[in-house]
């Protein structure tokens, strides 16, 4: 039970890949609340990638508040937006794993169990771009749910 509690410990607080993930602001969506519990919201966060320079990702996922938000064992939806931009002169390092399969840089729980966002780089050498693809660890219909964008290099 120990190794299990222990487990679960761990999970909830495994860091993102990005070397630098940061809130940059939150909508509560919730109408009426009563300021009595967390509301649901639309957080907004930016996240860089530690083996590209010179971007900058960000992402807004919706979050569930209520008792359960607050007690961070509500199960957030599998629905988010993703934007990476040039914030310099972009530079893919040596150690970028390149490929079909790509590298994740970015992780988000978004239940107490088994679900969460990833966001993995691509780097499309024929076109000079870095793509970024966000995906849901849970299934819907037999898809998860995904955004994408790309950065070039110049």
């Amino acid at each position: 039970m120990h190794r299990l509690l222990a487990c679960l410990l761990l999970l909830a607080t495994t860091p993102a890949w990005a070397d630098e993930t940061k809130e940059i602001g939150h909508v509560n969506t919730a109408i009426t609340n009563l300021g009595l519990t967390r509301s649901h919201r639309v957080v907004v966060e930016r996240f860089t990638d530690p083996e590209v320079r010179g971007v900058s990702c960000y992402i807004s996922q919706a979050r569930t508040g209520g008792l359960s938000g607050m007690l961070g064992v509500a199960e957030d939806p599998a629905r988010f937006a993703l934007n990476c931009t040039a914030t310099g002169t972009v530079e893919v390092q040596p150690g970028a794993r390149r490929g079909e399969r790509g590298e994740v840089v970015f992780e988000s729980s978004t239940s107490l169990f088994f679900k969460e966002t990833r966001v993995h780089r691509f780097v499309d050498e024929e076109r000079s771009a870095v793509v970024y693809l966000a995906w849901s660890t849970r299934l819907i219909d037999g898809s998860p749910y995904n955004a994408v964008s790309a950065v070039p290099i110049r």
